[in-house]
């Protein structure tokens, strides 16, 4: 089974990830095939150089091909990113194309900063389950 995660509950990336999926994926008995993580909220600080469990998990999906990806605004407002949300002006109103959101020198190698039409064209046909955790 194809899976991809969306890490959206409080500690879902330095208490789920950390301790369980990411030791099964090392170890290779998780029991699917990861393609994608999703992080918001504050599971994106996770991403940041230095962070242990970050650098394993950027090393990791190197190896893996596993897809990383970090939320615009979130990234945006803790100092991850600059730039603007790439799908929504700073008014909120929608785009038809993207603003321009670069992750900092400061994250991991590996992670891109996407939205929710990022999202669903990286798993389309990619994924059997999506799990928010």
């Amino acid at each position: 089974m194809r899976v991809a995660y969306i890490l959206s509950s409080p500690r879902a990336a330095s208490h789920k990830l950390a301790q369980m999926i990411l030791p099964q994926l090392e170890a290779g008995v998780h029991g699917a095939e990861v393609k994608a993580i999703f992080f918001f909220d504050d599971n994106v600080l996770l991403l940041q150089r230095g962070n242990p469990i970050g650098e394993r998990l950027s090393r990791l999906a190197r190896e893996k091909g596993i897809r990383l990806m970090v939320c615009d605004l979130c990234a945006l407002e803790r100092g991850l990113a600059e730039g603007e949300a790439r799908w929504c002006t700073p008014e909120g109103e929608g785009r038809t194309s993207p603003g321009d959101c670069r992750l900092l020198t400061h994250v991991v190698d590996g992670v891109e900063a996407a939205c929710f039409p990022d999202l669903y064209r990286a798993l389309a046909g990619q994924v059997d389950q999506v799990i928010t955790l």
